[in-house]
């Protein structure tokens, strides 16, 4: 089994900053791209950063400039540093990976999401 723990989310004033950490765990073969998503309140689920395996980013229009996505392989760990918060950042956001998984004598590749953490930005 795979798990992703995402943690760093919180309450910060507009201007702010946070740092979000989501750590893969389990019987990982190797770990493909990951990505934040986040979903507000009566909104869809949309992309805010995605990162590939080699290194390669890109970010929702709405981020750029501000948001910074990173991982480091050896932790199976991506970080999504956001400064210069706004209200419409609030949302929770989720980690997803793709990850090839060990199972038994075979690997798979599977799709896994975080259980998401809440970040609130008041004005």
């Amino acid at each position: 089994q795979v798990q992703l723990v995402e943690s760093g989310g919180g309450l910060v004033q507009a201007g702010g900053s946070l740092r979000l950490s989501c750590a893969a765990s389990g019987s990982i073969f190797r770990i493909n791209a990951m990505g934040l998503y986040r979903q507000a309140p009566g909104k869809q689920r949309e992309l805010v950063a995605g990162i590939s395996s080699g290194g390669s980013t890109n970010y929702a229009d709405s981020v750029k400039g501000r948001f910074t996505i990173s991982r480091d392989n050896a932790k199976n760990t991506v970080y999504l540093q956001m400064n210069s918060l706004k209200p419409e950042d609030t949302a929770v956001y989720y980690c997803n990976a793709e990850i090839f998984v060990k199972k038994g004598l075979a690997i798979a590749l599977d799709d896994y999401w975080g259980q998401g953490t809440q970040v609130t930005v008041s004005s």
